[in-house]
């Protein structure tokens, strides 16, 4: 029973991505339980997909850091998956002369923002033509942003799954 109740333990329930504390433009990500609280029993080796590249993560006391450096502002999605279920967040990491500023994107507000945006062209039919130059303006900056569509979409299904 003490072996099962371990290995319990050493699951990762939810995370959450920080700048790493030297400051070294890698990104740490911070094992959590479901409530937020940071889980410092999980340690070990752990397989986390970012932006499509699958990397193996050491965690120590609950924290690992990201072999990759952000050389600019990006967007980053990760992906873990555990036994139960996948557990997938979308971030902004904004680069800024004082470091990395990683800001977490709900899967709802990329569905939301461009709906909003075809709703008032729709409502406003002579502004068409500005709704369509904003959807492509907002499509450009996530493309030039490093986010894929396959990583868009599936932030979407995340988002929706995680508000169901």
């Amino acid at each position: 029973m003490q072996a099962y109740s371990h290995a319990q333990q050493n699951v990762i329930k939810d995370f959450t991505v920080k700048e790493n504390l030297t400051q070294n433009g890698r990104l740490a990500i911070v094992a959590t339980d479901t409530t937020g609280q940071a889980s410092e029993a999980i340690n070990g080796t752990f397989v986390f997909t970012l932006n499509g590249l699958q990397q193996e993560l050491s965690f120590r006391n609950g924290v690992a850091v990201a072999d990759s450096k952000i050389a600019s502002s990006t967007f980053v999605f990760f992906k873990h998956k555990n036994q139960e279920d996948t557990i997938g967040k979308l971030f902004y990491v904004f680069k800024s002369d004082k470091g990395l500023n990683p800001i977490k994107i709900s899967g709802l507000a990329l569905l939301l923002i461009p709906s909003i945006i075809l709703l008032i062209a729709y409502t406003f039919k002579r502004f068409i033509l500005a709704a369509v130059i904003l959807a492509l303006a907002y499509a450009f900056f996530n493309y030039s942003q490093g986010l894929s569509l396959g990583n868009l979409m599936e932030s979407i299904i995340m988002g929706i799954k995680n508000f169901i």
